[in-house]
């Protein structure tokens, strides 16, 4: 018969003893990863959203920081340099590299000046539409009945409206036509699809097991609205919001080119766009320069948010 102390205490010693090189080790426990922490993760690896940051990062940088990548006078015309000048790679990043347009003035330098107007104007519209939509949305999706038909409706009116056309209505009652008064007028009549968005995304997520298990806990409205369903539903309209923001710099630049938008002492691609078509004949590069600005920008915040679409939808992946 064993002896059963023995055999205990060699049992002991052998769960006290290190474990030796040939015993495997204990698999760890990987921490779960949120949704946002999937999407930066496929994010990092999209060669899209790389090349897309660091042009998004160098235009806010030239907005912020204009002197900082010329000392050109965006205003200051010198009428000996009437339409002269052609682009010369020997002089890069000099006052006239660009050519100057038909007062004189340097293209570099109303190129990068310009860039502020036309940045403040898509991200103060997109942040302004943004927080309206997601207002108007989340509470015509949570609240529904009788809420939801009066947002609903009040959408409807305005989606009805053509955006460039009301935006030029909106802005032709405008003696001047400043940055703030085009943010406005793009504002006014941009929110609609932010709406809806957000709307779509609370009706599904308020039947989520989270949300009935925070109302049965006795959470207010407010907590479970700022809580539970804003975050979980902001992926879609952050998405939506980021292609939009280049629309919007679109926009501004074609109300500009109308004569409606942005004006003289205004600096801005659509001005210096609009100036320019006049001369196409006999000077290209005054129109040439904005409108590859304009379209390396527009481009940028698209593949922005094509890469944030692909890494939030979790079918795409």
């Amino acid at each position: 018969m064993p002896d059963v102390t023995k055999t205990a205490a060699a049992a002991t010693e052998d769960a006290m003893a290190p474990p030796s090189a040939a015993d495997p080790a204990p698999p760890k426990s990987e921490k779960a990863r949120s949704l946002w922490g999937d999407a930066w993760q496929d994010l990092r690896r999209n060669p899209y959203f790389l090349v897309s940051s660091v042009l998004i990062f160098f235009l806010l940088l030239i907005a912020a920081f204009p002197g900082m990548f010329t000392s050109a006078s965006p205003t200051r015309g010198d009428l000996v340099n009437h339409f002269v000048g052609k682009p010369e790679l020997a002089s890069i990043g000099s006052e006239g590299w660009l050519g100057y347009d038909g007062q004189g003035r340097s293209v570099y330098g109303r190129l990068i000046h310009g860039t502020r107007a036309s940045v403040i104007v898509g991200v103060c519209v997109t942040l302004i539409v943004t927080v309206v939509g997601s207002i108007m949305g989340m509470l015509a999706g949570y609240f529904g009945g009788i809420t939801d038909a009066i947002l609903s409706r009040i959408t409807d009116v305005f989606f009805g409206v053509p955006f460039l056309l009301g935006a030029m209505v909106v802005l032709q009652s405008f003696t001047e036509r400043t940055v703030w008064v085009v943010v406005f007028a793009l504002a006014f009549l941009g929110w609609t699809q932010l709406t809806r968005v957000m709307r779509g995304a609370v009706i599904t997520i308020k039947q989520a097991d989270y949300v009935h298990a925070a109302r049965a806990l006795g959470a207010s409205t407010s907590r479970i609205l700022l809580r539970h369903i804003l975050p979980n539903a902001m992926a879609p309209v952050i998405v939506v919001a980021t292609i939009a923001l280049g629309g919007y710099i679109s926009a501004e630049a074609t109300l500009s080119y109308l004569g409606l938008g942005l004006s003289s002492p205004t600096i801005s691609w659509g001005v210096d766009i609009s100036g320019g078509v006049n001369q196409i004949r006999v000077a290209q590069h005054i129109l040439l320069f904005p409108s590859i600005m304009l379209s390396i920008t527009v481009l940028a915040f698209i593949m922005l948010g094509e890469a944030v679409r692909n890494a939030l939808d979790p079918k795409l992946r």
